[in-house]
């Protein structure tokens, strides 16, 4: 079996550059990801700030699930 040498560097070169870009890519797209996200505005209030959503009860009557569904798409949360 012949082992060439220039054909072998030319394939861990290609590895060693496929790795890389790849790495590269990945940190990349995580950052874009991450300056995309929105800002989580759920934190706790600081200063003299007051949550102003207030959970409030059930209704009496129960809503079914397609009312609850077509509830969920008309506010879309």
């Amino acid at each position: 079996m012949i082992i060439s040498v220039p054909k072998t560097v030319r394939r861990l070169y290609f590895m060693t550059m496929l790795v890389a870009l790849s790495c590269l890519f990945y940190y990349a797209l995580n950052w874009i990801g991450a300056w995309i996200s929105p800002v989580d505005h759920y934190e706790i209030p600081e200063g003299s700030a007051v949550r102003a959503f207030q959970d409030s009860p059930h209704p009496e009557e129960e809503l079914n699930a397609g009312q609850r569904l077509r509830l969920y798409y008309w506010y879309g949360e």
